[in-house]
């Protein structure tokens, strides 16, 4: 079972629709059709420091204002898997700055990706933000329409960034999603790994 938010869920679909062979996909707020001010939005926020953050303190500031909602601001060790030192000694997203041309290019690939959805003959769950700006009851509308068999849970307080508004929520639809497929022989077991 594969676990695609955001972008990474774009990629699932395409890579489904070329033949990967997955036995389950959930979908974190992303849809094959998504609302372009949201999209907007991140990319604005992903590009706005394109020469890095001067120290944790600094990138910890621009996540809280983009993120209003979140009580508490990310501390060092919450931003070390996320920003990488460089040689200038300044911190930079851990990610190519060249996704950002592939995000804003993404718009044009929509047909594509509810084609690759329409083919989807697999357990689905999307799990959306109900505060995301990305995804809305009419693109998920048009999602359900594509996969009419997909479950769909709605984390009310969450925005696009649902595993961090409501990881525990989150991990609970994942587990719930997963965990009765499993025991009916759905998904098989990978050799070493336990359910």
């Amino acid at each position: 079972v594969l676990i695609g938010a955001s972008m990474g869920g774009l990629v699932v679909l395409a890579a489904e629709a070329r033949g990967a062979d997955f036995a389950g996909l959930v979908l974190v707020d992303v849809t094959p059709r998504w609302e372009m001010a949201g999209m907007q939005r991140i990319l604005a926020f992903m590009g706005a420091h394109p020469d890095g953050f001067d120290d944790h303190e600094h990138a910890a500031s621009e996540i809280a204002a983009y993120l209003p909602h979140r009580r508490e601001k990310k501390s060092a060790a919450d931003l070390a898997h996320l920003l990488l030192r460089g040689a200038d000694g300044r911190l930079r997203w851990h990610w190519d700055p060249r996704l950002l041309q592939d995000l804003a290019d993404s718009a044009k690939h929509q047909d594509e990706l509810s084609d690759a959805a329409r083919g989807l003959d697999i357990p689905v769950l999307l799990v959306s933000g109900g505060r995301s700006d990305l995804v809305s009851q009419e693109t998920i509308a048009h999602f359900r329409e594509l996969v009419p068999h997909a479950e769909h849970l709605q984390l009310p307080e969450a925005t696009h960034m649902v595993a961090g508004d409501n990881n525990d929520a989150f991990t609970r639809a994942i587990i719930g999603f997963i965990t009765p497929r499993h025991r009916a022989g759905a998904f098989q077991t990978l050799s070493g790994a336990t359910p």
